[in-house]
């Protein structure tokens, strides 16, 4: 696991050997993981956001949109 994003409200964790991302919303505290085309899907929508505009308020705004309603609730044993 290797920490690609991290925000005030976001982590983005890669998982090479799955070739998955998760998206961990840390205020809501859920998390959404990403495998096979999904994760292709994101990792391309990432690499579109133009470069001048990869800016922690642009990047947490895009994964706000990502995750809207498809976040899993993380539950403590």
């Amino acid at each position: 696991m290797n920490v690609i994003y991290s925000s005030d409200h976001y982590w983005v964790l890669a998982y090479p050997a799955q070739q998955g991302f998760e998206l961990f919303d840390k205020e809501s505290l859920s998390t959404l993981f990403l495998q096979g085309p999904l994760a292709w899907h994101f990792r391309n929508a990432m690499e579109e956001i133009p470069e001048a505009e990869r800016d922690e308020e642009t990047i947490d705004a895009f994964l706000d949109d990502y995750c809207a309603g498809s976040t899993r609730p993380i539950v403590f044993h």
